[in-house]
């Protein structure tokens, strides 16, 4: 396998380190790419098991992909994609609905697992993930205007939900 160059683990400050192999990358960002995972699908179970699914989709392709870890990340943003659509579909069947969680330390992940996907995904790739806009619209496939306006609707839902 060939040297790539890392971003590191995708925060501000992070020093960057070689990775070499799938292994390597493996163990520098599976737990940051399950916290991301977590973030946006709201399940720990569905989180590691799409994260799992990128890191096979990242061994597939490893002799062709240039930045692995941007590869990952794109890869496990778009696996909660789908995650999200399969439960929309979901949830167009009827069922009875769930009693809202009790806990009063949750109150702030079951408003933003209200969210729809594109504004949670903005909000943790920006306030988590500590992004800047131009890469949240190139994971998202959106113009970098957009990203602002859905961190906007989505702090203003999340004001409205935790204040009701």
């Amino acid at each position: 396998m060939r040297l790539r160059k890392s971003f590191g683990e995708g925060t501000a400050g992070d020093q960057a380190v070689a990775v070499t192999s799938v292994e390597d990358l493996y163990g520098q960002q599976f737990a940051p790419m399950v916290r991301l995972a977590r973030l946006l699908v709201g399940s720990p179970e569905a989180a590691a098991d799409i994260v799992q699914d990128a890191f096979v989709q990242v061994h597939r392709r490893w002799v062709t992909i240039r930045f692995p870890e941007a590869y990952l990340r794109q890869s496990v943003v778009n696996g909660c994609r789908g995650h999200h659509r399969r439960r929309d579909v979901e949830r167009r069947a009827p069922v009875a609905p769930s009693e809202p969680s009790s806990f009063a330390a949750r109150e702030l992940l079951d408003a933003v697992g209200k969210l729809g996907y594109r504004e949670r995904a903005a909000l943790v790739l920006r306030f988590y993930e500590d992004l800047p806009d131009a890469e949240i619209a190139e994971i998202l496939g959106c113009r970098v205007g957009s990203v602002a306006s859905l961190v906007h609707r989505a702090l203003a839902r999340l004001r409205l939900e935790i204040e009701a």
